[in-house]
């Protein structure tokens, strides 16, 4: 007999140069884990949150805004399927608490942009972001409205009712009016006996509703990036400049000495209730320092300078001083101190021309020849813009000491704020590194955030917008030579609508180096019509002195004024300005800006069309919580045309004043005249005739008299 065995089961054994080989790979070459894969840069919510604007540089950089302004926050937000979803903006404020929400509302259907209007109160770093979540009342409530009207799954319609309001008064505080409205219509809803269509009626009744606006049933809540919002003083947006020269106030010829007598710090004190007579909250000086010597401009930019001429301002520097020191012609510090007191009396504010250049005759050429370009030959090299060359003026190299440089600046403008000084005119920032200014607006929006810097950059567009992004509150613009209908709607579009959160813009109609071809021939009209445009076109606006006087005669082959007072020393009767009426215009413009807070706002321009070429016509209307609670729309028509006459219909849309219907008698819109002080009844069609040597504008304070219920 046989004894059986049983088989084993052990698992085969290696051979043993297998075994060799699996030990040496171990030891060679160790075995890594699975390679994990990169978080994404952006992960997408449940419901889809994209193109959130503003975002400037994808959040790396602030938008801008002001306090008390509202702004629109858009964003392109959609989900998969039928469901709906509500969406809303939320205002985070510098200590990082919730503290507003605005609904947004479809602007572009189909498209899935979505816009809703926030509003900081007070200057800070705030943020910014959006919030969207699945919204069970509206689904059910879409889907409920076509199935019974087509009389479909009437009773599950009814129990789908019951089941979300249910939810939706669970989520509401105990004892609310809220929950007790929708307790009243589950009431009604859960009684089946009652007809469908009266069950139906109290599950979407305007009370539930309401109450669910208020407390919003939500699922699937996702919510975009926080982007940041740089909230300033008013001031960044609102203001109405006269600029001037100090050494020409008070200015005068001495027929006894035969030479010419200089204005000061003083003679310019004294000018300064005209000044703010005419409603001017910003008075802005040219540079104040110690001008050079070598080769000194003489008059009209000549290269040979007269015994009597006093240089160009832009030449900055002499034995006396550099940027932190005054003319002794003007006066010294306490006069200065003097003059920014007395302004800040009269209800104004004190700006700077801060030209970073120096004359050959600078303190810094000695002190720090590195901060300097030598040429090839040995020489320093001076500013030129060909073909222009600006032989007095020595440009900084910023990248010989940029340190160096960068802390001597910084002391420098420290040095005026000590003085008073709030607001900085930089002249031709687009010329010196970015990277520097970024710098500089970093620590003064940190150490000193009242200060505002102005960007007189006249550049190619990216530069202009770059220079907004990194810092500076407002900027010069092309306004001065945007002329024709056509140019200058687009243009106000542009600076309210598309880069109003990258530049702030300053609209002048003239300043002293610019004198465009329109104002040389256009004579006191163009100078009329321009101010108008100004003033109501932008939040801040600017007048160059003398141009109550249409000093309008350019120097041969220049867009500037001859006799320029860059140059020589200039003396002004201000009372002639009473002849032609335009010293009267301007303080009424900026009464008018003052009364109307529309006008005072940047991202609310709306163009209306007329028949005309040469009749412009635009609506600037605040929101009624900038307002108290009230409607401010201004209207503004314009004749373009210095020359004639012109006559139009024009076309306005009612619906930007809220105003759909008509009236028995055909009039909608109430309009006074804040010009003439008439009043007109107007309907959308209204018929105008503007004359270029009397009444060159409308200006309107538009009330809504009829509307859709008429």
């Amino acid at each position: 007999m046989v004894k059986k065995t049983a088989a084993k089961t052990t698992s085969p054994q290696p051979s043993k140069s297998r075994k060799n080989n699996r030990e040496n790979t171990r030891k060679s070459a160790p075995v890594s884990p699975p390679a994990q894969q990169p978080a994404p840069y952006y992960r997408i919510g449940r419901i889809p949150i994209t193109n959130v604007y503003p975002a400037l540089e994808n959040g790396a950089l602030p938008a801008k805004a002001v306090e008390n302004e509202s702004i629109p926050i858009r964003a392109t937000i959609f989900r998969e399927g039928h469901d709906q979803f509500g969406c809303e903006c939320v205002l985070v404020n510098p200590a990082g608490e919730e503290v507003a929400t605005a609904p947004m509302v479809d602007i572009a259907p189909g498209l899935r942009r979505h816009e809703g209007w926030l509003r900081p109160t007070y200057p800070g770093e705030w943020k910014f972001f959006v919030r969207a979540w699945s919204d069970p009342y509206a689904t059910w409530h879409h889907d409920a409205e076509i199935k019974i009207n087509a009389d479909m799954d009437v009773p599950l319609v009814l129990l789908e009712a019951a089941a979300v309001l249910n939810r939706a008064m669970k989520n509401m505080p105990r004892g609310s009016a809220e929950r007790q409205t929708l307790r009243q219509a589950l009431e009604i809803v859960n009684k089946k006996r009652t007809p469908a269509l009266q069950r139906y009626a109290a599950a979407t009744s305007a009370a539930v509703q309401e109450a669910l606006s208020r407390y919003p049933l939500r699922d699937f809540i996702s919510t975009s990036a926080q982007f940041p919002l740089q909230v300033d003083r008013e001031r960044a947006l609102v203001g109405s400049w006269y600029e001037i020269f100090p050494r020409t106030v008070g200015a005068h010829f001495d027929k006894q000495q035969q030479k010419w007598i200089s204005g000061t710090l003083q003679t310019a004190r004294a000018g300064l209730d005209r000044i703010a007579d005419m409603g001017f909250d910003v008075v802005y000086l040219t540079p104040v320092h110690p001008i050079g010597t070598t080769n000194r401009k003489g008059k009209n930019n000549s290269l040979i300078a007269g015994p009597d001429d006093p240089g160009s301002p832009y030449a900055i520097g002499s034995a006396e001083g550099g940027h932190d020191a005054i003319n002794p012609d003007l006066g010294n510090f306490a006069d200065f101190d003097a003059f920014v007191a007395r302004a800040n009396e009269l209800g104004m504010e004190v700006a700077l021309d801060i030209a970073l250049q120096c004359s050959p005759d600078h303190p810094w050429l000695k002190e720090h020849p590195e901060w300097f370009t030598t040429r090839a030959d040995g020489t320093i090299a001076f500013a030129e813009n060909p073909p222009k060359k600006y032989q007095d003026i020595y440009p900084l190299n910023f990248d010989n000491d940029p340190e160096g440089i960068y802390q001597e600046i910084k002391s420098i403008l420290e040095l005026w704020v000590a003085h008073g000084v709030t607001i900085f005119r930089v002249d031709n920032p687009h010329t010196k590194p970015l990277c520097f200014w970024q710098r500089i607006l970093e620590y003064f929006h940190r150490v000193h955030p009242e200060v505002i810097f102005l960007s007189e950059a006249f550049t190619q567009p990216p530069m202009m917008q770059t220079l907004g992004m990194l810092g500076f509150h407002q900027s010069y613009t092309y306004f001065a030579w945007r002329n024709e209908k056509t140019e200058i709607e687009k243009y106000l579009l542009e600076v309210s609508h598309e880069s109003d959160y990258r530049i702030r813009p300053a609209f002048w109609p003239t300043t002293h180096d610019i004198l465009t071809p329109y104002m040389q021939q256009g004579g006191l009209p163009a100078f009329a019509i321009r101010a108008v445009l100004a003033a109501t076109g932008s939040p801040t606006w600017g007048i160059y002195s003398g141009y109550e006087l249409v000093e309008n005669v350019a120097r041969p082959g220049f867009e500037e004024q001859i006799d320029n007072e860059k140059y020589q020393l200039k003396e002004r009767d201000f009372a002639a300005a009473e002849a032609n009426g335009i010293a009267n215009l301007l303080q009424m413009l900026n009464g008018i800006r003052a009364r109307h807070i529309a006008l005072r706002r940047l991202r609310n321009v709306q163009i209306h069309g007329t028949s005309n070429d040469k009749i412009l016509c635009f609506s600037k209307i605040a929101r009624p919580e900038e307002n108290n609670g009230k409607l401010d729309a201004v209207l503004v028509v314009l004749n373009l045309d210095p020359y004639a006459s012109r006559e139009a219909t024009l076309y306005l849309d009612l619906s930007a004043f809220g105003a759909h219907g008509r009236s028995d008698d055909g009039a909608v819109l109430k309009v006074y005249d804040e010009i003439s002080g008439e009043t007109y009844y107007w309907n959308s069609h209204p018929y105008v005739r503007l004359d270029p040597h009397g009444r060159v504008a409308h200006i309107l304070n538009v009330q809504v008299i009829a509307d859709e219920n008429c």
